[in-house]
Protein backbone atom coordinates (compact mmCIF):
# COMPACT_ATOMS: atom_id res chain seq x y z
CA UNK A 1 0.00 0.00 0.00
CA UNK A 2 1.34 3.78 -0.35
CA UNK A 3 1.50 5.66 3.16
CA UNK A 4 3.69 8.34 4.49
CA UNK A 5 6.69 7.00 6.20
CA UNK A 6 9.55 9.31 8.18
CA UNK A 7 12.46 7.51 8.92
CA UNK A 8 13.97 10.31 11.08
CA UNK A 9 12.98 13.20 13.15
CA UNK A 10 12.87 16.58 11.26
CA UNK A 11 10.91 19.15 9.07
CA UNK A 12 8.23 18.27 6.72
CA UNK A 13 10.90 17.06 4.16
CA UNK A 14 11.21 13.87 6.31
CA UNK A 15 8.03 12.90 5.10
CA UNK A 16 8.15 10.57 1.31
CA UNK A 17 5.57 8.42 -0.20
CA UNK A 18 6.69 5.13 -0.11
CA UNK A 19 5.54 1.21 -0.42
CA UNK A 20 4.44 -0.06 2.86
CA UNK A 21 3.41 -3.46 4.25
CA UNK A 22 -0.52 -3.71 4.76
CA UNK A 23 -1.66 -4.25 8.23
CA UNK A 24 -4.35 -6.56 8.94
CA UNK A 25 -6.79 -6.36 12.06
CA UNK A 26 -5.98 -8.15 14.94
CA UNK A 27 -8.40 -9.16 17.69
CA UNK A 28 -10.43 -6.20 18.24
CA UNK A 29 -9.35 -4.17 15.79
CA UNK A 30 -10.93 -3.30 11.95
CA UNK A 31 -9.01 -2.38 9.41
CA UNK A 32 -10.19 0.73 7.29
CA UNK A 33 -9.28 2.06 3.67
CA UNK A 34 -8.86 5.30 4.68
CA UNK A 35 -10.96 7.85 2.81
CA UNK A 36 -9.55 10.78 4.86
CA UNK A 37 -7.20 11.59 7.33
CA UNK A 38 -7.26 14.56 9.49
CA UNK A 39 -3.39 17.15 9.83
CA UNK A 40 -2.91 18.53 13.24
CA UNK A 41 -0.44 19.79 15.24
CA UNK A 42 0.39 17.15 17.26
CA UNK A 43 1.52 15.44 13.86
CA UNK A 44 4.47 17.55 13.22
CA UNK A 45 5.23 17.79 17.01
CA UNK A 46 5.54 13.86 16.49
CA UNK A 47 7.08 14.09 13.53
CA UNK A 48 9.78 16.64 14.83
CA UNK A 49 10.56 14.19 17.46
CA UNK A 50 9.07 16.98 20.64
CA UNK A 51 6.83 14.46 22.02
CA UNK A 52 9.40 11.47 22.97
CA UNK A 53 9.70 12.13 26.36
CA UNK A 54 5.72 11.61 26.58
CA UNK A 55 4.93 9.15 23.95
CA UNK A 56 8.11 7.36 22.21
CA UNK A 57 7.99 6.91 18.41
CA UNK A 58 9.32 3.93 16.92
CA UNK A 59 10.96 4.66 13.43
CA UNK A 60 10.01 4.42 10.84
CA UNK A 61 6.49 5.58 11.68
CA UNK A 62 3.27 6.25 9.44
CA UNK A 63 2.10 9.48 11.24
CA UNK A 64 -1.36 10.46 11.35
CA UNK A 65 -3.93 10.41 14.16
CA UNK A 66 -7.66 10.04 13.43
CA UNK A 67 -9.35 9.22 10.04
CA UNK A 68 -12.64 8.21 8.23
CA UNK A 69 -12.72 5.46 6.31
CA UNK A 70 -14.51 2.10 5.33
CA UNK A 71 -14.43 -1.35 7.14
CA UNK A 72 -12.63 -4.26 5.10
CA UNK A 73 -11.34 -6.31 7.56
CA UNK A 74 -12.60 -6.98 11.22
CA UNK A 75 -11.09 -8.99 13.97
CA UNK A 76 -11.87 -11.39 16.03
CA UNK A 77 -14.35 -10.17 19.17
CA UNK A 78 -15.50 -6.51 17.42
CA UNK A 79 -19.03 -6.25 17.38
CA UNK A 80 -19.54 -2.72 16.87
CA UNK A 81 -18.53 -2.52 13.15
CA UNK A 82 -19.09 -4.95 10.00
CA UNK A 83 -17.13 -5.02 6.25
CA UNK A 84 -18.84 -2.31 4.69
CA UNK A 85 -19.74 -0.25 7.33
CA UNK A 86 -18.21 3.81 6.92
CA UNK A 87 -16.64 4.88 10.14
CA UNK A 88 -14.46 6.94 11.85
CA UNK A 89 -11.85 7.51 14.75
CA UNK A 90 -8.49 7.23 15.81
CA UNK A 91 -6.11 4.51 14.35
CA UNK A 92 -3.12 2.55 15.77
CA UNK A 93 -1.42 2.25 12.82
CA UNK A 94 -1.18 5.87 11.25
CA UNK A 95 -3.83 7.35 9.04
CA UNK A 96 -1.62 8.74 6.08
CA UNK A 97 -1.96 5.39 4.45
CA UNK A 98 -4.46 3.80 2.18
CA UNK A 99 -5.00 1.24 4.90
CA UNK A 100 -5.07 1.73 8.98
CA UNK A 101 -6.18 -0.16 12.01
CA UNK A 102 -8.23 1.09 14.62
CA UNK A 103 -9.46 0.16 18.09
CA UNK A 104 -11.58 3.18 18.75
CA UNK A 105 -14.33 4.43 16.41
CA UNK A 106 -17.63 5.09 15.50
CA UNK A 107 -20.02 4.86 12.53
CA UNK A 108 -20.29 7.50 10.16
CA UNK A 109 -23.67 9.10 9.76
CA UNK A 110 -24.39 9.33 5.70
CA UNK A 111 -25.23 13.32 6.02
CA UNK A 112 -21.27 13.96 6.40
CA UNK A 113 -18.62 14.05 3.66
CA UNK A 114 -14.95 12.19 4.28
CA UNK A 115 -13.43 15.30 5.32
CA UNK A 116 -15.72 16.45 7.81
CA UNK A 117 -15.69 13.43 9.10
CA UNK A 118 -11.80 13.21 9.30
CA UNK A 119 -11.90 16.31 10.94
CA UNK A 120 -14.14 15.41 14.47
CA UNK A 121 -12.36 13.51 16.55
CA UNK A 122 -9.46 15.03 17.86
CA UNK A 123 -10.34 18.29 18.11
CA UNK A 124 -13.75 17.72 19.40
CA UNK A 125 -12.31 15.37 22.06
CA UNK A 126 -9.92 17.96 23.01
CA UNK A 127 -12.33 20.64 23.55
CA UNK A 128 -14.58 18.56 25.33
CA UNK A 129 -11.96 17.88 27.74
CA UNK A 130 -10.24 20.65 28.81
CA UNK A 131 -13.87 22.16 29.13
CA UNK A 132 -14.45 19.24 31.32
CA UNK A 133 -11.06 19.14 33.31
CA UNK A 134 -12.00 23.11 33.90
CA UNK A 135 -15.50 22.60 34.66
CA UNK A 136 -17.16 25.61 33.04
CA UNK A 137 -20.57 25.80 34.20
CA UNK A 138 -23.51 27.78 32.50
CA UNK A 139 -23.61 31.73 33.94
CA UNK A 140 -20.02 31.58 33.74
CA UNK A 141 -17.23 33.66 31.46
CA UNK A 142 -14.58 31.45 29.79
CA UNK A 143 -11.88 33.48 27.62
CA UNK A 144 -10.56 31.28 25.45
CA UNK A 145 -7.25 31.85 23.65
CA UNK A 146 -6.64 30.73 20.17
CA UNK A 147 -10.42 30.64 19.77
CA UNK A 148 -10.27 30.74 15.91
CA UNK A 149 -8.32 27.60 15.68
CA UNK A 150 -10.06 24.20 14.60
CA UNK A 151 -10.38 23.01 18.50
CA UNK A 152 -10.60 26.93 19.89
CA UNK A 153 -13.67 26.88 17.53
CA UNK A 154 -15.07 23.45 18.74
CA UNK A 155 -14.91 24.54 22.39
CA UNK A 156 -16.22 27.77 21.62
CA UNK A 157 -19.36 26.25 19.97
CA UNK A 158 -19.20 23.21 23.16
CA UNK A 159 -19.29 26.04 25.81
CA UNK A 160 -21.71 28.70 24.31
CA UNK A 161 -24.48 25.86 23.46
CA UNK A 162 -23.57 25.26 27.36
CA UNK A 163 -24.52 29.17 27.98
CA UNK A 164 -20.96 29.81 28.92
CA UNK A 165 -20.17 33.44 28.14
CA UNK A 166 -16.76 33.11 25.56
CA UNK A 167 -14.27 35.54 25.25
CA UNK A 168 -12.06 34.57 22.37
CA UNK A 169 -8.55 36.22 21.57
CA UNK A 170 -7.68 36.04 17.68
CA UNK A 171 -6.09 38.31 15.11
CA UNK A 172 -8.48 40.92 14.10
CA UNK A 173 -9.24 39.05 11.08
CA UNK A 174 -10.84 36.26 12.55
CA UNK A 175 -13.22 38.33 15.20
CA UNK A 176 -16.61 38.40 12.58
CA UNK A 177 -15.86 34.85 12.20
CA UNK A 178 -16.04 34.21 16.50
CA UNK A 179 -18.88 36.26 16.62
CA UNK A 180 -20.47 33.85 13.79
CA UNK A 181 -19.80 31.58 16.66
CA UNK A 182 -21.42 33.18 19.45
CA UNK A 183 -18.38 34.09 21.15
CA UNK A 184 -17.00 38.23 22.25
CA UNK A 185 -13.05 38.76 20.38
CA UNK A 186 -10.62 40.41 21.84
CA UNK A 187 -7.50 41.03 20.31
CA UNK A 188 -3.74 39.36 21.02
CA UNK A 189 -1.14 41.64 22.03
CA UNK A 190 -0.09 44.79 24.38
CA UNK A 191 -2.87 45.47 26.47
CA UNK A 192 -4.63 42.23 26.42
CA UNK A 193 -5.47 41.87 30.12
CA UNK A 194 -7.35 45.66 29.80
CA UNK A 195 -9.49 44.61 26.61
CA UNK A 196 -10.55 41.13 27.95
CA UNK A 197 -11.82 43.23 31.34
CA UNK A 198 -13.81 45.41 29.23
CA UNK A 199 -14.90 42.77 27.29
CA UNK A 200 -15.76 40.84 30.51
CA UNK A 201 -16.38 43.20 33.62
CA UNK A 202 -18.00 40.63 35.24
CA UNK A 203 -14.50 38.76 35.53
CA UNK A 204 -13.03 35.60 34.06
CA UNK A 205 -13.66 32.31 35.75
CA UNK A 206 -11.49 29.61 33.95
CA UNK A 207 -9.01 29.76 30.55
CA UNK A 208 -8.63 27.88 27.88
CA UNK A 209 -5.32 28.35 25.89
CA UNK A 210 -5.50 26.82 22.81
CA UNK A 211 -2.82 28.94 21.20
CA UNK A 212 0.48 28.75 23.05
CA UNK A 213 1.49 32.28 22.42
CA UNK A 214 2.62 33.22 26.12
CA UNK A 215 -0.68 34.56 26.73
CA UNK A 216 -0.37 32.47 30.49
CA UNK A 217 0.97 35.57 32.80
CA UNK A 218 -2.04 37.66 31.42
CA UNK A 219 -4.08 34.68 32.33
CA UNK A 220 -2.85 34.17 35.40
CA UNK A 221 -3.70 37.80 36.25
CA UNK A 222 -7.27 37.92 34.93
CA UNK A 223 -7.75 35.03 37.51
CA UNK A 224 -6.35 37.09 40.36
CA UNK A 225 -3.41 35.39 40.76
CA UNK A 226 -4.39 31.87 40.55
CA UNK A 227 -3.95 29.10 38.58
CA UNK A 228 -6.32 26.71 39.64
CA UNK A 229 -9.21 27.15 36.17
CA UNK A 230 -6.24 27.81 34.48
CA UNK A 231 -5.58 24.66 31.30
CA UNK A 232 -3.00 25.13 28.20
CA UNK A 233 -2.82 22.15 25.41
CA UNK A 234 -0.76 24.65 23.47
CA UNK A 235 2.33 25.95 25.73
CA UNK A 236 5.26 24.06 26.76
CA UNK A 237 6.32 26.66 29.29
CA UNK A 238 3.10 25.52 31.06
CA UNK A 239 4.85 24.67 34.54
CA UNK A 240 6.87 27.42 34.64
CA UNK A 241 3.81 29.65 35.77
CA UNK A 242 2.09 26.94 37.45
CA UNK A 243 -0.57 25.86 34.95
CA UNK A 244 -1.50 22.44 34.41
CA UNK A 245 -0.75 21.47 30.82
CA UNK A 246 -3.34 18.89 29.08
CA UNK A 247 -1.54 16.64 26.84
CA UNK A 248 -4.07 14.27 24.19
CA UNK A 249 -3.56 10.98 23.02
CA UNK A 250 -4.43 8.55 19.58
CA UNK A 251 -7.23 6.59 21.59
CA UNK A 252 -10.16 8.35 22.95
CA UNK A 253 -13.64 6.39 24.42
CA UNK A 254 -16.22 6.31 21.66
CA UNK A 255 -18.99 7.56 23.28
CA UNK A 256 -18.00 11.25 23.22
CA UNK A 257 -17.08 11.00 19.85
CA UNK A 258 -20.54 9.44 18.85
CA UNK A 259 -22.09 12.51 20.55
CA UNK A 260 -19.90 14.72 18.72
CA UNK A 261 -21.08 13.06 15.33
CA UNK A 262 -24.53 13.55 16.26
CA UNK A 263 -23.94 17.35 16.75
CA UNK A 264 -21.93 17.39 13.89
CA UNK A 265 -24.95 15.79 11.53
CA UNK A 266 -27.33 18.56 12.89
CA UNK A 267 -25.21 21.01 11.99
CA UNK A 268 -24.60 22.07 15.64
CA UNK A 269 -20.67 21.35 15.42
CA UNK A 270 -19.18 22.74 12.04
CA UNK A 271 -15.30 22.77 11.94
CA UNK A 272 -14.40 24.35 7.97
CA UNK A 273 -12.36 22.23 6.26
CA UNK A 274 -10.08 24.55 4.16
CA UNK A 275 -7.90 22.30 2.21
CA UNK A 276 -8.04 18.71 1.02
CA UNK A 277 -4.31 16.98 -0.16
CA UNK A 278 -3.64 13.88 -1.90
CA UNK A 279 -1.49 12.03 -0.12
CA UNK A 280 1.81 12.46 -1.99
CA UNK A 281 1.53 16.36 -0.52
CA UNK A 282 1.60 15.60 3.26
CA UNK A 283 4.58 17.28 3.69
CA UNK A 284 2.89 20.84 1.99
CA UNK A 285 -0.16 20.02 4.60
CA UNK A 286 2.50 19.83 7.46
CA UNK A 287 4.44 23.23 6.18
CA UNK A 288 0.84 24.60 6.22
CA UNK A 289 -0.34 23.51 9.67
CA UNK A 290 3.04 24.90 11.17
CA UNK A 291 2.84 28.64 9.99
CA UNK A 292 -0.70 28.27 12.72
CA UNK A 293 -2.61 30.37 10.81
CA UNK A 294 -5.11 27.89 9.29
CA UNK A 295 -8.85 28.92 10.12
CA UNK A 296 -10.44 25.48 9.81
CA UNK A 297 -9.42 22.32 9.24
CA UNK A 298 -6.65 20.51 6.78
CA UNK A 299 -7.14 17.01 5.81
CA UNK A 300 -5.34 14.21 3.33
CA UNK A 301 -6.79 11.86 1.05
CA UNK A 302 -4.89 8.51 0.61
CA UNK A 303 -7.45 7.38 -2.12
CA UNK A 304 -8.65 9.51 -4.27
CA UNK A 305 -12.38 8.99 -5.45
Amino acid sequence: MEAIVFEEFGGPGVLGLAQAEEPHAGPGQVRVKVMAAGVNPLDYKIRYGWMEQASPTTLPSVPGLEFAGIVDEVGEGVTAASVGDEVLGWTTTGAYAQYALAESFVLKPAGLDWAEAAALPVATETARRVLDLLGVRSGETLLLHGAAGVVGAVAVQLAVAAGVTVIGTASTANHDYLRELGATPVAYGDGLVERVRAAAPQGVDAVFDAAGKDALPASVELRGGTTDRIITIADPAAAAHGVRFSAGGTKRPETGLAEHVRLAADGRIRIPVVEVFPLADAARAHALSETGHVRGKLVITPFQG
